[in-house]
């Protein structure tokens, strides 16, 4: 029986464990989304995982979905990111940053752009803005001919992160955000090639995912995605065949993993675990629901055959995670009221299990 404790193979790492720290957004980027020496210190509290997938971190200003979320869209974002990769790889980790397109998830107070989608089509619910919360605006429908330049985007990060120091990149197909709304039946009501039928939805997220390819490997290149998952109003009408055949198409590129949410029943993700032929991480438990995953979870998920588990929220106020899971420790309740607030209450300041002695 695989246990979580064992190593496996990623690309060119190989982890110590089979504990992925989940990208989780916390807004403590510095003015022009830089990476901030706390961030070097968070990260490298949790270094034991064995991964940590960074926050969602925007491919372009247009891309950026929150304030005080970093980038990897110019030299200075760049040079920023280089102490929290050392600061991680000191501490004996891995680190991945996710590559992350808000597409219509986003607003002209947070970027000074009117935010882009495959269709003129907004999001539900309300936007975080510098000055609050503010309805969805009705995004830009992309001209076909500006696509790729999007897709193209994430690649073009991808060369950054890795510059930066990152061992690779996850691209953020889930969640409602830009792949999503491609993927989607409701966000997308497009009748070009990249809108209407499976193998037109599904076109974008190729695009993007081989664009990446081709910048820094397929060994570098993960995928995340929220099958049938409905964030910010997304819809999908047939996620058994939508995800196969994505999965088909990703699998000729030879991804380092695809990570996948637990957004739809687990018959249907049995069904993409055996449509994926390479490693397969699941994050057991909805993004902010209020679940931790736990042990039981992860055993779980590994006995269904995933082969990494990610852990959001339980990562958050158990920096050594890792060690409480192999000690059957307490998981530490978050305090969600830090989530967002910006400073190091609540980033830093959880401290680690005390042994009794």
């Amino acid at each position: 029986m695989t246990t979580l404790f064992d190593s496996h193979r990623v690309g060119e790492l190989t982890l110590p464990n089979r504990v992925v720290m989940a990208p989780m957004t916390r807004v403590r980027a510095a003015a022009g989304g830089l990476a901030t020496p706390s961030m070097a210190t968070y990260y490298a509290q949790r270094a034991t995982a064995g991964l940590i997938v960074s926050e969602g971190v925007q491919p372009s200003l247009i891309g950026q979905a929150n304030p005080g979320t970093p980038g990897l869209h110019t030299v200075e974002q760049t040079t920023a990111w280089r102490p929290v990769t050392a600061a991680v790889h000191a501490n004996g980790g891995r680190i991945f940053a996710q590559i992350m397109h808000g597409g219509r998830v986003s607003h002209a107070d947070i970027t000074g752009f009117q935010p882009v989608g495959p269709s003129a089509v907004p999001a539900v619910g309300e936007v975080f803005t510098p000055t609050g919360p503010k309805p969805m605006p009705v995004p830009r429908a992309l001209e076909t001919a500006e696509v790729p330049e999007h897709a193209r985007s994430y690649a073009e990060a991808a060369r950054r992160a890795v510059d930066a120091g990152f061992d690779g990149v996850e691209l953020h197909g889930a969640n409602g955000f830009l792949i999503s709304q491609f993927l989607s039946s409701n966000a997308n009501v497009r009748t070009d090639r990249y809108g209407g039928s499976v193998a037109n939805r599904i076109r974008f997220a190729v695009e993007a995912a081989s664009a990446t390819v081709e910048a820094v490997g397929s060994a570098r290149t993960g995928i995340r995605l929220s099958p049938g998952g409905t964030f910010w109003g997304v819809a999908e009408d047939d996620v058994p065949e939508l995800y196969t055949a994505l999965l088909a198409e990703l699998a000729r590129l030879d991804l380092a993993y695809v990570h996948l949410e637990a957004t739809i029943e687990e018959d249907v993700l049995l069904g993409l675990r055996r449509a994926w032929p390479g490693t397969l991480i699941v994050n057991p438990t909805l993004p902010m629901g209020p679940k931790q995953t736990g042990r039981t979870d992860a055993d779980h998920w590994l006995g269904l055959g995933a082969d990494l588990i990610s852990f959001g929220r339980a990562f958050i106020a158990n920096p050594d995670l890792v060690e409480r899971l192999r000690l059957g420790a307490p998981i530490a309740p978050v305090d969600e009221a830090t989530f967002y607030q910006g400073g190091d209450a609540g980033y830093l300041t959880y401290s680690a299990y005390q042994h009794a002695s």
